[in-house]
């Protein structure tokens, strides 16, 4: 593929992962097959055990892929917190964002990087397995690209739907269900992509927010900054392995609903509670990078914030 004048120099693909070492490892095959080998994974480690450790040494010593681990000690969910010591320590310009119990498509990262625009963040789409199929996924399928058949995931158990139109492989049907769907486009945690200077700009994530819309708070943030969403969960795809989720309560989202909806309300887009522990700067108004179209705009509550 040849670059273009808005192509990323320097990809980085964000995997999150607490102590699921056999779907990570089903998920690191993943980034092993993929057709575009020019970027770096960088595991964002939420406290995981030996276990999760001895997956990534493992395909470390394989040399196949550029790993950098990144871990901080167990104290409960701080998924937040991870993802910022990556985004703040990374020199990547282009940050795709997963989870270590997604298997990426095998172009997952080329389209990635072709469909990366200035003043964009993409919103990419998945495919929820059952545990069956989750299960029974091996490494050889997965060096084949045998789970993103229909045919083959129906085959193995997976209930045949218009939820896998994702896996279509008409390059002309993906476009139009990318602009027919009523889908908006937002920041899902398991499958987005920006400009690292846009996610920084917004001081990363908010380390308030707990399980349940703490991907889509960054998303709406990256809004107020002045970014575009564009709709590509047709194009770029990848498939959620299932397990259960324990931390998921309704007091926590609760409390997320309302960060959110406090965001939405006065038009934020810096957290005080991000990378840096700090108030909204007035010199984040005046900042001009080279991946934003549009300079960035104020509401009347950020101009506010910043006298």
């Amino acid at each position: 593929m040849n670059a273009t004048a808005h192509s990323p120099d320097n990809i980085g693909v964000v995997i999150t992962t607490y102590n699921q070492p056999a779907w990570l490892e089903k998920v690191l095959l993943g980034y092993e097959a993929q057709a575009f080998t020019d970027f770096r994974v960088l595991i964002a480690d939420d406290g995981s055990g030996e276990a999760t450790r001895a997956v990534i040494e493992k395909f470390k010593q394989r040399g196949k892929l550029d790993i950098e681990h990144v871990w901080h000690e167990d104290r409960g969910f701080r998924k937040c917190q991870i993802l910022n010591k990556v985004i703040f320590h990374t020199d990547c310009d282009y940050l795709i964002f997963t989870d270590g119990d997604c298997i990426p498509e095998p172009d997952f990262v080329a389209k990635h990087w072709q469909l990366a625009r200035p003043g964009y963040f993409l919103s990419g789409g998945y495919v929820k397995l059952n545990m069956a199929v989750s299960t029974a996924i091996n490494a050889d399928h997965i060096t084949a690209g045998n789970p993103f058949g229909i045919d083959w995931l129906t085959r193995n158990g997976q209930k045949n739907s218009h939820k896998l139109w994702k896996l279509v492989k008409s390059q002309w049907l993906k476009n139009l269900l990318n602009t027919v769907t009523p889908t908006k486009a937002t920041w899902n945690g398991m499958n987005s992509s920006t400009w690292t200077e846009a996610i920084r700009a917004c001081n990363g994530f908010n380390e308030d927010m707990q399980y349940g819309g703490l991907d889509r708070e960054l998303g709406e943030r990256l809004y107020n900054l002045g970014l575009k969403g564009k709709q590509v969960r047709y194009s770029v795809s990848c498939l959620h392995l299932d397990h259960p989720r324990s931390y998921d309560t309704p007091e926590t989202w609760a409390k997320n609903y309302a960060i959110r909806a406090e965001v939405k309300r006065l038009g934020l887009y810096w957290t005080p509670n991000g990378m840096s522990k700090t108030s909204l700067p007035s010199t984040v108004f005046a900042a001009k990078t080279p991946v934003f179209e549009q300079p960035m705009t104020r509401t009347k509550h950020q101009k506010a914030a910043a006298v």
